[in-house]
Order: structure tokens, then C-alpha cells, then sequence
């Protein structure tokens, strides 16, 4: 049974967010919402929008619509903003508390967004946020990157599709979903539904080190993310219910010189 994760664009309607320029974070939020929201479509995930079009909704009716849905996850997202224009820049995740996989969700989408070249700020505890609070699910509040930074806008235009890849891949490997590679796969029959293979090619405790061999992969093509847990970070690659097309990914590593291994989970 697919997951159901509530995306939200943040502000909206006569609510416009942080404004910069002429740019309003209520636009930028909803155009990331949308495109993240499609790639996770398309790897299977049931994805419900609190909006798609320029409306107001307050917090609480966020709220409601996730509780209403029965979501699995909550994810919001929003552009952040400084006292002063270009005063601070990079990303950063906000949860109620750090616990649970919605810690390892956050730190996963602000790491997967360090690798894109934002500065990684961070997950931090925001317990009095009504979208935080109010939700009967885990939920992240992702602020990507400083409306009022140039260079942080200047990233979230020039590789915006990398950002929502990026954010969308995060998610999926939170969830050990199949990522979308390209590849066709024949049908799936036989296998426990819950069962997925994936390629390990690195565990480490120093999250800069599992970040540096996370962007080497994405570089190459290799549709890798970083799980986060019990003090380890490992860069893993795919998430596969056929086994051959697990061994198969294997294989390609191995050919491009990396030790691997497989996993299940």
C-alpha cells in the first residue's frame, strides 16, 4: 500500500510570505511544492496538496487537511528570511522535536540539499509551529534556502530541478521507496511487499564523509541518498523489490570501483 504524504506550499492568497524584490516566498514555495510533489508521484507515493493554486489557508486548516486525509507524513515548504537582505543563506529543516523518522527525514532533505550547494543549517525543534503541533503525523518544515539572499535565489532558480530531485529523493530513501532510475523493470510478482533490496557503498559516523561519497555517486548518474540512524550515515543507492535488479546496480558499482554491499529492510 502506497505511503500518502501531505505536501504544503507554504503562505498563500493574501498572505505572500517573505517578500524580496518584487519576489514572494508564496510562489516559490508552491512551484517547489508542485515539482516535488510530481517525482514523488511518479515512484508511487499517494500525494495530497494543501493547495495548488495562489489561495490563504491558516496553519490550523493545514493541520486539518493532513488529520483529514489520514497522511502518513506532513511535509511544508517555505523560503526562509533575515533582518537584512543577504545577511544569512542555506537550508534547514524545523520538526517538534528530534525524535522519531521524522528526524531522520529532515536530516536527510537538508543534507540532500547541502549536496546541491545550499549551506546546511540545520534541523531544529519549532514545538510552538501550528503545522508542527497541530499534525497527527510527522511532519517537516523545510526552508529552502533565504528569499532575501541573492545567492540562495540564485541556486533555487539556476538548479531548481536538482532541488526538488533532491528533496524527493531524500523522501524516498526516508521511506526505502523505489526510486525512479529510468530503467524498465519487468512486473513484480513474488515478493513480500515490504521487502526491499538497496546497495550499500558506504557507512559512515562523520556526516561530511557520507555527504562527499553521496555527491561522488549523484554525480555520476547513480540515484543514491544518505539514511540516517543509529549514529551511522549510510550512502546507499536504489531501492529495489527485485532482487536482479538490485544485483544488478551491484554490479555497475562494483565495474566503477566501489565496495558494496546489499541490504534489505
Amino acid at each position: 500500500m502506497a505511503y500518502k504524504i501531505v505536501l504544503d506550499a507554504g503562505h498563500g492568497g493574501e498572505d505572500p510570505g517573505a517578500v524580496y524584490n518584487g519576489r514572494q516566498e508564496k510562489d516559490d514555495t508552491l512551484r517547489l511544492t508542485m515539482a516535488v510533489g510530481d517525482i514523488l508521484e511518479r515512484n508511487g507515493v499517494d500525494v495530497v496538496y494543501t493547495r495548488t493554486t495562489d489561495v490563504y489557508q491558516t496553519p490550523f486548516q493545514k493541520a486539518r487537511i493532513a488529520n483529514e486525509e489520514g497522511a502518513d507524513f506532513f511535509i511544508s515548504f517555505h523560503r526562509n528570511s533575515s533582518p537584512s537582505p543577504n545577511q544569512y543563506r542555506g537550508v534547514e529543516a524545523l520538526i517538534y522535536d528530534k525524535s522519531g523518522i521524522k528526524l531522520e527525514m529532515a536530516e536527510n532533505i537538508v543534507g540532500a540539499l547541502a549536496e546541491v550547494g545550499f549551506k546546511n543549517l540545520g534541523v531544529k525543534e519549532r514545538p510552538g509551529l501550528v503545522v508542527l503541533r497541530r499534525t497527527r503525523m510527522p511532519a517537516v518544515l523545510v526552508e529552502a534556502g533565504f528569499l532575501n539572499t541573492d545567492a540562495d535565489n540564485q541556486l533555487f532558480d539556476e538548479k531548481f530541478d536538482e532541488i526538488a530531485r533532491a528533496i524527493a529523493s531524500a523522501v524516498l530513501g526516508t521511506l526505502d521507496l523505489e526510486t525512479d532510475t529510468g530503467e524498465t523493470d519487468d512486473d513484480i510478482q513474488g515478493e513480500p511487499e515490504d521487502m526491499f533490496y538497496r546497495v550499500q557503498v558506504g557507512a559512515f559516523r562523520n556526516r561530511q564523509n557520507a555527504d562527499n561519497l553521496n555527491y561522488e555517486l549523484e554525480a555520476k548518474g547513480y540515484p543514491s541518498f544518505i539514511m540516517a540512524g543509529d549514529g551511522l550515515y549510510r550512502v546507499q543507492v536504489g531501492a529495489f523489490r527485485q532482487l536482479d535488479n538490485a544485483v544488478a546496480m551491484e554490479q555497475r558499482l562494483r565495474r566503477d570501483g566501489y565496495s558494496t554491499m546489499l541490504t534489505t529492510r
